[in-house]
C-alpha cells in the first residue's frame, strides 16, 4: 500500500429511512488512499442504499461523512463527481452502439474551436481512449468501434478507466464482477489492483467473498443495514469472512433444520 494512506472517505453512523423502512441503521467505515475497501453483504443488506447515499443519489436521514477530510453533503451525483467520488454501476451507463471514444468522454468531450464554432477534437479523444485502455493491458486497435463489441470485462475496464481519467479520488464499484465469466472477472480484479497502486481509494461492493478477498485490503460486512464489523486482511480469513457474511445464527438454524448437513 502507498505510504500516503490518509482517509479519503470517513462515514460516521449513517442512517437512511424510506418512510417507516430503515435501510441503513448506523453504518460507519473509513476508506484510505491506496486501499481497496470491500463492502460485503447479501441482497437487502443495505449496500446499494449506502453507495447511493455516498454518491449523492440519496441524502442521509442522519449521520455524516467526509471526503478528503472535508465534511460534505451531496445533493446530486454531479456534486459527488466534482468532489472526486465516482460510482461505476452495474449497468455502466454506456450506449452499446456508440464508439468506445464517445462512451469514454460522454458529456465531457474535448473540443476545438474555429472562430465562433466548436467541434469535438476527435483525434485527441481517440488517442486518449486508446492510451488509457493500453495502460491497463487492453489494446483497442480502433477506438471508433462500438463499445458493445467489447467483452463485459473490457466494458467494465472502460468505465473504470473513464472515472480515473476524469480525476476520481474514490471509486465506488457496484458489483463489477457479478455478470462476468472467470477470464473477464480476472481482468477486472487485476485492474482494480492497478487502480489501488495509483493512490486512489476503492469501495468494492460485492456479495462474492472470494472476489473480495482476492483484491481487498479491508472488509466491512453489512447485514440488514448495520455494520457487522470491519477487518484488515491480516485480521480475518476467507472462511471466517464467508461465515460472517452469511450470518452465524442463520447458518446454525439452517444446519439444525437440515439435521446438521450444512
Amino acid at each position: 500500500m502507498p505510504a500516503d494512506n490518509r482517509p479519503l472517505i470517513e462515514v460516521h453512523n449513517l442512517v437512511k429511512h424510506f418512510g417507516p423502512v430503515v435501510a441503513l441503521a448506523g453504518v460507519s467505515l473509513t476508506v484510505r488512499a491506496g486501499e481497496v475497501h470491500c463492502l460485503l453483504g447479501d441482497n437487502g443488506a443495505g449496500k446499494s442504499t449506502l453507495i447511493k447515499t455516498l454518491s449523492g443519489v440519496y441524502q442521509p436521514t442522519t449521520g455524516d461523512f467526509a471526503v478528503d477530510g472535508e465534511a460534505v453533503t451531496f445533493s446530486s451525483p454531479r456534486q459527488a463527481l466534482d468532489s472526486g467520488v465516482a460510482t461505476v454501476y452495474q449497468d455502466l451507463a454506456m450506449i452499446p452502439l456508440l464508439s468506445i471514444t464517445r462512451n469514454f468522454f460522454m458529456g465531457r468531450e474535448p473540443v476545438r474551436k474555429f472562430g465562433p464554432l466548436a467541434f469535438m477534437d476527435q483525434k485527441f479523444a481517440d488517442r486518449v481512449a486508446r492510451d488509457e485502455m493500453k495502460k491497463i493491458g487492453i489494446d483497442i486497435r480502433d477506438p471508433q468501434q462500438a463499445v458493445g463489441t467489447l467483452s463485459g470485462g473490457e466494458r467494465q475496464c472502460v468505465a473504470i478507466a473513464r472515472a480515473v481519467y476524469f480525476g476520481a479520488k474514490v471509486l465506488i464499484l457496484d458489483e463489477p464482477t457479478s455478470a462476468l465469466g472467470v477470464a473477464q472477472t480476472s481482468m477486472v480484479l487485476k485492474y482494480v489492483r492497478q487502480v489501488r497502486q495509483r493512490g486512489l481509494g476503492v469501495i468494492f461492493i460485492t456479495h462474492n467473498v472470494r472476489h473480495a478477498y482476492a483484491v481487498g485490503d479491508s472488509f466491512t460486512v453489512l447485514n440488514r443495514g448495520r455494520t457487522m464489523g470491519t477487518f484488515r486482511r491480516s485480521e480475518i480469513q476467507l472462511d471466517e469472512l464467508q461465515t460472517m457474511m452469511a450470518g452465524d445464527k442463520e447458518l446454525q438454524e439452517l444446519s439444525d433444520e437440515l439435521g446438521g448437513t450444512v
